[in-house]
């Protein structure tokens, strides 16, 4: 695990890798800062109270909420925003690290544009499920990050390896792996809370999944391969 997280974090000097760390960056900044325009624009023309010290402590307190939600739900949108790209960075990971690889069917448009709004609303909604457990102290951290962290390493195995393997294949290489996927996932979500670190996270992820998939497939890990792979050549484990 820890391996592969450091090679993805290389891969971020990689110039083929950076066309799509730009775009993926400034397409989440970009979400966030028409939530940011879009609250203080209902917060400035709706008024709850008549008498004023209650609503300006109703201001606070909706640009309060604003910001856990942003916190909360940055690492759902940002990695979501990452799937549309995640062609072009594994294909720059397989270019350095797996040159002989033959180039992966990958997925259609509509299919990533699917992909990424599922794992958007899942990741949302479990998020503000867990809301409730703030109240509850130290208890929210540990299930923030044991969720998020099952959530992103299932999420992103899954996307880099349905680009060679068929959906029971995938299955059962996550299956064989779960545990590692857990402890990535847990990673990944901690780096998604960091500020500045969050916005190169998902490309770090999509990387090191990268390097995950191709080690324990070549291992016979996943059972059956597809007819896309290139069995005859060895991955860099």
């Amino acid at each position: 695990m820890i391996p592969a997280l450091i090679k993805g974090a290389q891969q971020l000097g990689d110039r083929r890798t950076q066309k799509p760390l730009a775009l993926s960056v400034a397409l989440a900044l970009g979400v966030f800062v028409l939530l940011w325009f879009g609250t203080g624009w209902l917060i400035r023309h709706t008024a709850l109270f008549e008498i004023p010290w209650l609503e300006t402590l109703s201001d606070g307190l909706g640009w309060a909420l604003v910001l856990v939600l942003t916190w909360v739900l940055f690492p759902g949108v940002v990695s979501a925003v990452v799937a549309l790209f995640l062609d072009q960075i594994a294909e720059s990971v397989e270019a350095r690290h797996y040159p002989a690889l033959a180039k992966a069917p990958g997925q259609p448009v509509g299919e990533q544009v699917v992909t990424s709004l599922r794992f958007l609303g899942v990741m949302v909604l479990l998020n503000l499920l867990l809301l409730p457990f703030l109240l509850l102290g130290p208890v929210y951290p540990l299930l923030f990050y044991c969720v998020n962290g099952y959530l992103l390493g299932r999420e992103y195995f899954e996307m880099v390896a349905s680009r060679r393997l068929g959906l029971r294949d995938v299955i059962q290489l996550r299956r064989a792996h779960g545990g590692a996927l857990f402890m990535t996932g847990a990673v990944i979500a901690l780096l998604l809370t960091v500020p500045v670190v969050n916005l190169l996270a998902p490309v770090v992820a999509t990387a090191a999944m990268v390097h995950l998939f191709e080690a324990w497939r070549g291992r016979g890990g996943g059972g059956r391969t597809s007819n896309t792979m290139l069995d005859a050549t060895e991955p860099e484990a």
